[in-house]
């Protein structure tokens, strides 16, 4: 799970504008703090999906699934674990 929150982390953080990455840690609110915007989430996404071979339906990109990095590497775990 190390790895993963590293890999989320890691993209995150490229997502984020100058300066801001530098603070940004597993629990720093992303989308309540305005950190994240919609088109990011996107990105965010796409990248979980395309990397972890997972889908993400509409409604469970909410806040409780995709506001802080803790929140989105254990949403990718249980969606990895419904798949096996």
């Amino acid at each position: 799970m190390n790895e993963m929150k590293q890999q989320i982390r890691q993209f995150v953080s490229e997502l984020l504008p100058d300066g801001k990455s530098a603070n940004l840690s597993d629990n720093t609110p992303l989308r309540t703090s305005g950190l994240v915007d919609s088109m990011a989430m996107l990105r965010i996404v796409s990248f979980l999906e395309e990397k972890f071979g997972i889908e993400v339906d509409a409604y469970e990109a909410s806040v409780e699934n995709f506001d802080r990095i803790d929140d989105i590497a254990a949403f990718v775990q249980r969606k990895l674990a419904a798949k096996a």
